[in-house]
């Protein structure tokens, strides 16, 4: 009886282990936090099945066309108002199925320690997607530094400033480029992933900061693998406690957990 329960042990075992990934799927990232959590991610979604091969791009345009592509089977790097024009510019069939963190834009200066103190004529960057551009010129006017058109809603251009009485002027540059570029900026509109990602620290090296934002972040698939077996528990993992856990010691508020 003892032999018999053994070999069933070992059955058993071998069965769970044959069981224990389910599914595989890559996730594309953008570097900084969205990496770090969906490393976190993996590792609490591998008891639940899914086995998640965490891929790096070092741009926001790529994660999407590699999706639609099937390249990855999933990514998590943006918010709502960039997938929506992504989809309306590029043809993209594509679909939010969770939501994941939010990561206010934050004002950066090599030289300045408040919106007050940039000078008449500084040039500030901005990224240069549509979105992320119109988030950042948001910014500035939440921080007075120009007034932009009524009626201009999340996406403005450099065309809808409409006031601009200190003659800032705009540089648009790739958003990964930004933190390199500071040295040559006066301030910079920074990505928190991209900040964190330069050593940049959120907290103590920002001079100005976003608020009231609607840019929380989501987890996108293609149109149609919404409903495949291995969506929920992905969504379940990275809503976990342990990832929450991880969020909020690791980046001690610079992002923030939708759930």
């Amino acid at each position: 009886m003892k032999k018999l329960m053994t070999l069933a042990s070992v059955l058993a075992m071998t069965a769970g282990a044959a069981t224990a990934q389910e599914w595989e799927i890559s996730v594309g990232v953008s570097p900084g936090q969205h990496g770090e959590i969906m490393e976190e991610v993996a590792k609490v979604a591998e008891p639940m099945g899914l086995a998640i091969d965490v891929v790096e791009f070092s741009d926001y345009v790529v994660p999407n066309q590699a999706l639609a592509d099937g390249d990855i089977e999933a990514n998590s790097f943006q918010h709502r108002p960039y997938l929506e024009r992504q989809m309306d510019d590029r043809g993209f069939e594509l679909v939010e199925v969770g939501t994941t963190i939010n990561t206010p834009m934050s004002l950066y200066s090599d030289e300045f320690a408040s919106p007050e103190e940039i000078p008449d004529g500084a040039t500030i960057g901005i990224p240069n997607d549509p979105t992320n551009g119109g988030r950042a010129l948001l910014v500035l006017q939440q921080k007075g530094l120009l007034t932009l058109a009524e009626g201009v809603g999340l996406v403005p251009t450099v065309l809808d400033i409409a006031e601009n009485p200190r003659d800032i002027r705009i540089q648009e540059l790739d958003a990964a480029q930004l933190p390199r570029s500071l040295q040559d900026l006066d301030a910079a509109m920074i990505n928190t992933n991209y900040a964190i990602a330069s050593g940049l620290d959120p907290v103590n090296d920002a001079i100005a900061t976003e608020t009231d934002s609607p840019y929380v972040n989501i987890i996108v698939v293609r149109a149609g693998d919404e409903d495949e077996p291995w969506v929920q528990p992905l969504v379940d993992a990275y809503h976990s406690d342990e990832v929450k856990a991880f969020i909020e010691e690791k980046y001690n508020g610079t992002v923030l957990t939708s759930w």
